[in-house]
């Protein structure tokens, strides 16, 4: 019976999210050629509570000078890993968790011209890392924006699509390895001849997601990132697959660097936990025991990537390098990674296909420390990216763990609303 419910559930959720983002009479007018683009703006400007299936509910006033959407996104996942050679500490083990449940709420207030966003994720609950995004940007033109607040620092092309648009049910491991994750700060950036190249140039607190130096007693120091990408054939989003089934080709291609100092606080810690390249599955993090507790560590990172989208085909990669040397101790740190993926089609906008390749070198100095995951994805859209079901199947060999090579196996829901 449970179950039953359950399917009914499912497919009354699959049926509302189909239904909202049915087309309004105003777009069938349209685009029958009924009323022309400027009756159509006029019609559909004025709506004082709207709503549009991935951007939530939005609410305008009279005058149009303030504008308010309420949205949210949950994903639900399940996870079994299958230990190749089995320890007193590591087994098989299943989980079921809700990886992220966040609400937002954006705008733009007094004009157009300037937009806020204020995120949170509720799976998160209790932990600074709950407040994510939070920030107020104001547009001079087009090409040059200022943005000021708490935003994901732009570094590697996986890291900036969105955790929701995601091919596979979670980003790579090269790019959780690299990525500097969220940090305070202000950034300039801009989109140039409409969209053909876009650049970013932010400088940043340093210490990560909803932290401070200040109690570190290091006020001084920061982190700068910046970024840039050229697309030859328009700008591409940063969201994954090809579910528009683009009918022109979209290339992009991008580079980035980032640059900190972090203070090794203890022998298995640095100041800065809420960086990701610091935490356990960064490349920085697990290096850790190359420097002297106490020092000031050096971090510069590089990387470059490139993304193309046709006919459902799409295929993206980057190749990410890190470097870390000690103020104190002269030592220094090199890490390298890289992955490539690719996905296709098979049902246009709805049945989708896809591999991927991911390696990480968190020291090019020590041998047999190497992991690769080899992936493969199979991922159904009952509305593009706001109502999909994804599975995939990862083989992980960590060579740190002798020639073993583990399972795991993730089916995701997720729903934007």
């Amino acid at each position: 019976m449970k179950k039953r419910v359950l399917a009914v559930t499912a497919l009354a959720a699959a049926l509302t999210v189909q239904s909202a983002g049915a087309k309004t009479l105003e777009d069938v007018l349209k685009e029958k050629g009924v009323i022309s683009e400027a009756d159509y703006k006029e019609v559909t400007k004025s709506k004082p509570i709207d709503y549009k299936l991935g951007k939530g509910f939005t609410l305008t006033s009279p005058d149009e000078k303030f504008q308010l959407s309420l949205g949210g996104r949950l994903q639900t996942r399940y996870t079994f890993t299958d230990i190749d050679v089995p320890t007193a500490t590591s087994n098989d083990s299943g989980k079921t968790e809700v990886k992220r449940m966040k609400f937002w709420m954006n705008g733009y207030a007094y004009t157009k011209n300037l937009t806020y966003l204020l995120q949170v994720d509720f799976a998160n609950s209790g932990k600074p890392q709950m407040f994510e995004h939070g920030y107020l940007n104001y547009r001079l033109i087009d090409e040059v924006q200022i943005l000021a607040g708490q935003t994901k620092v732009p570094f590697g092309r996986q890291w900036m699509n969105s955790s929701g648009a995601q091919q596979f049910v979670d980003r790579s491991a090269a790019s959780d390895a690299f990525r500097p994750g969220y940090d305070i700060g202000a950034k300039l950036h801009g989109d140039i001849m409409k969209g053909l190249a876009t650049y970013e140039f932010g400088v940043y607190g340093g210490a990560g997601q909803s932290a401070t130096r200040a109690s570190n007693g290091d006020t001084t120091a920061k982190a700068i990132a910046a970024r840039v990408s050229v697309n030859p054939f328009g700008k591409m989003p940063y969201a994954e697959s090809d579910l528009d089934n683009s009918p022109k080709p979209l290339l992009s291609i991008g580079a980035n660097y980032y640059g900190n100092t972090l203070k090794k606080s203890t022998a298995t810690a640095l100041e800065a936990n809420n960086i990701t390249l610091a935490g356990t599955s960064g490349w920085l993090g697990k290096g850790i025991a190359t420097f002297t507790t106490g020092e000031k560590i050096d971090i510069d990172t590089w990387g470059v990537d490139a993304a193309f989208k046709w006919h459902g085909f799409s295929a993206q990669g980057e190749y990410l390098a890190g470097q870390a040397e000690g103020q104190a101790s002269n030592k220094s740190l090199r890490a390298e990674g890289f992955y490539v993926q690719a996905g296709y089609c098979i049902i246009p906008k709805t049945l989708e296909a896809a591999i991927r390749y991911s390696f990480v070198d968190p020291n090019r100095s020590t041998p047999n420390d190497l992991t690769t995951d080899v992936q493969g994805a199979l991922s159904y859209y009952f509305s593009k990216h706001n109502l999909k079901l994804q599975g995939d199947i990862t083989d992980t060999h960590d060579q740190s763990k002798g020639k073993t090579d583990d399972m795991i196996y993730r089916l995701q829901a997720q729903i934007i609303f």
